[in-house]
């Protein structure tokens, strides 16, 4: 195993009560293990239509990124955060585990059946930076806002979505 992922390995199992059961169970039969948030990250998951518009748009700035994991089934990406225990994200769909949640992830080397990794961990325990993620996010709901039509309504917050502004025949534009 390369330095790298060994130092990614070692990190994401840091956070298992049981680290090399959690190892143990990255080579069983389901390749993935349950950790514990809000020790060493919190993790925000938003739905896949945002969170990949919103990923790519922080893996355009200079900075190291940190993991991000998709969940093929329930068709959401997660983000991971530093702890924040006040963890103030709201908005429809989305979901935010801080200290007392846990989170079944892969080995940073491998996917594990509707988990992948978008962005591993890279073992040095970069994280997202949760200002950054949420200007992305916004940028992808306003891509996605004014692709949408008149009668559709906002996915964050189910308001309807405005669409282009038609003056009355009577009143002047």
């Amino acid at each position: 195993m390369r330095t790298v992922t060994r130092q990614a390995v070692e990190w994401l199992a840091a956070a298992a009560t049981d680290p090399r059961d959690c190892k143990r169970q990255w080579s069983g039969e389901t390749g993935a293990a349950v950790l514990a948030c809000g020790r060493f990250w919190d993790v925000l998951s938003v739905p896949e239509d945002l969170g990949l518009p919103a990923l790519d748009a922080l893996l355009s700035i200079p900075q190291a990124p940190g993991p991000a994991l998709a969940d093929t089934a329930s068709r959401r990406v997660a983000f991971f955060l530093p702890p924040d225990p006040a963890g103030r994200w709201i908005g429809s769909g989305i979901r935010y585990a801080g200290k007392g949640a846990w989170i079944a992830v892969p080995a940073p080397h491998r996917a594990a059946g509707r988990l992948r990794w978008l962005v591993p961990p890279d073992g040095t325990g970069a994280l997202f930076v949760p200002a950054a993620v949420e200007l992305a996010l916004q940028l992808a709901l306003g891509r996605r806002a004014a692709q949408a039509g008149p009668r559709q309504r906002c996915p964050m917050c189910g308001v309807p979505a405005a669409g282009p502004r038609v003056p009355d025949a009577g009143r002047p534009g």
